[in-house]
């Protein structure tokens, strides 16, 4: 998200709805694209992101829930509903990072033949990662050795959906508890990421133990940036009331093990909000 109405007058200034886009970037230089899973932008949508984000922003877009997990990659019929995407999003340019295909849970080894399938028809002008959920893609068996040896060859990468630090800390919110119900507790594995790792750190309510959960990536993160790859880290919580402000604390910390690593940029000093305002329509 780049809306959300506790970060106005902290992250994002009162007054400015519909234009907070142009202040995120500011703060983060990409954003993970998760209302594309549930539809696909209006060409409205897309030119008010191309006016509001900076050339060298990066949106990580999800693909439609219609082509993961209704059609579950088969067919022509799913790779039309890709098409129409990439098409809907096309204007965005060089903005658009990875492309993420985020399988369902149901998605298991029996599948693999349809993924395998619909990599080898994914468009090359795209780079794209795949976060698979069914557990028997983690148990180091032949399925997981299959998946890895065809998304190596494709040089298609992963995503790592981290919910080490959800799962440390006990839930003291309704939000986390929200969090437990739906994000799967899996291996955290890294054997092949890609060149655009992607690794998605949930949160706990407590802070501290977001903190280290995110933390336990930069050593990573730095090693990916010295082999010339281009990872994305997202951390969320619960109640995401801090992600921005750990996004660049975690930024700082690669820094200073990347000595060349390109800095964010700088916020705008943002007024305190006398009220709240609702979240701007991301469509």
């Amino acid at each position: 998200m780049w809306a959300h109405p506790p970060w106005v007058g902290r992250f994002l200034s009162p007054g400015n709805r519909g234009r907070e886009l142009e202040e995120y970037a500011r703060w983060c230089n990409a954003v993970e694209g998760n209302t594309t899973f549930y539809a696909v932008p209006s060409e409205r949508t897309i030119a008010r992101w191309v006016e509001q984000a900076p050339i060298d922003f990066r949106f990580a877009f999800k693909v439609p829930r219609r082509i993961t997990h209704e059609l579950r990659l088969r067919g022509d019929d799913a790779i039309g509903a890709l098409g129409e995407f990439l098409d809907a999003i096309e204007p965005l340019g060089e903005r658009i990072g990875p492309v993420q295909l985020q399988l369902p849970p149901s998605f298991g080894p029996e599948s693999t033949p349809t993924l395998r399938s619909f990599v080898a028809r994914l468009p090359s002008e795209h780079r794209w990662a795949v976060e698979l959920r069914h557990p028997g893609f983690f148990d180091g068996g032949a399925a997981r050795r299959s998946i890895d040896r065809m998304l190596d060859d494709a040089g298609v990468g992963r995503v790592v959906l981290d919910t080490r630090p959800l799962y440390a800390a006990s839930p003291q919110t309704d939000a986390a508890l929200e969090e437990r119900r739906t994000k799967p507790r899996l291996p955290v594995l890294t054997d092949v990421m890609g060149a655009t790792p992607i690794v998605r750190v949930i949160g706990a309510d407590d802070l501290d133990t977001t903190t280290a959960g995110l933390s336990a990536w930069s050593a990573q993160v730095a090693e990916w940036i010295a082999e010339g790859r281009e990872p994305y880290v997202f951390v969320h919580q619960p109640e995401n009331l801090e992600s921005p402000r750990l996004a660049r604390t975690f930024h700082d910390e690669v820094a200073a093990a990347v000595s060349d690593l390109e800095p964010l940029p700088t916020p705008l000093p943002v007024a305190p909000a006398t009220e709240v305002l609702g979240q701007d329509s991301l469509f």
